[in-house]
């Protein structure tokens, strides 16, 4: 089976016919379980439409290729962490302990109008994968939907503000033994990151609404 989560990039060159992607025009992406995790496909539409395969997709979407800007257009002054790169960090981490940390943090980028979900995903064992793709520069992200329960929200969330403020450290690389948040816990709200003079504009966790199954409210 493949994993809870991960990120594919987008590719720049068609996946079938090799030629480059071009900007503003439409592309066809594509999401195939290959047991060992996800291999991604960017293609022109029309080389998609025509390809001859033996599989099917376990998602798909139609989007717009955006060309990346030349390199000086990049440079951006130092910052602090943002609740996407922060995502990015415990995505790499694959701590299984982290799940309802990395779903809220997807939920909040999505809010903020960051990432825009693909799609979604019932697997044979009940478990949920949710696709969403980052409107900047179109990398996918597999994220577990971990079905969090009202009561365990809460907790979540402070949870988030306090490793995006930097006063909850992220677990060392390969950590299996983490203790999980405490769930519908009264601990102080932790002061969120971006309150000092040089602050930078954050994400704000989500509000305590429900999905169906008790995931927050995208």
């Amino acid at each position: 089976m493949a994993q809870d989560w991960n990120i594919k990039s987008r590719g720049h060159v068609c996946s079938v016919c090799g030629r480059p992607l071009e900007d503003k025009c439409p592309v066809t992406s594509v999401l195939r379980d290959s047991g060992n995790g996800y291999e991604r496909m960017d293609c022109h539409p029309e080389c998609w439409n025509t390809l001859e395969r033996d599989w099917e997709p376990f998602s798909l979407w139609e989007g717009v290729y955006t060309a990346p800007p030349p390199p000086d257009a990049r440079k951006e002054p130092v910052k602090k962490e943002t609740a996407g790169e922060l995502l990015r960090k415990l995505v790499a981490l694959d701590d299984p302990e982290m799940k309802n940390a990395v779903y809220v943090l997807a939920v909040m980028l999505e809010r903020s109008k960051i990432l825009v979900e693909r799609d979604s995903r019932e697997l044979p064992d009940g478990t949920v994968r949710r696709i969403y793709e980052d409107r900047k520069n179109g990398d996918s992200f597999v994220i577990l939907d971990p079905r969090l329960r009202l009561d365990a929200i809460g907790s979540v969330q402070r949870q988030v503000v306090a490793l995006l403020g930097g006063t909850e450290a992220l677990p060392g690389p390969g950590r299996k033994d983490a203790p999980p948040p405490p769930a519908g816990t009264d601990a102080p709200q932790q002061q969120p990151a971006g309150t000092g003079t040089d602050a930078q504009p954050q994400p704000q966790p989500p509000q305590t609404e429900a999905k169906p199954g008790g995931a927050p409210e995208p």
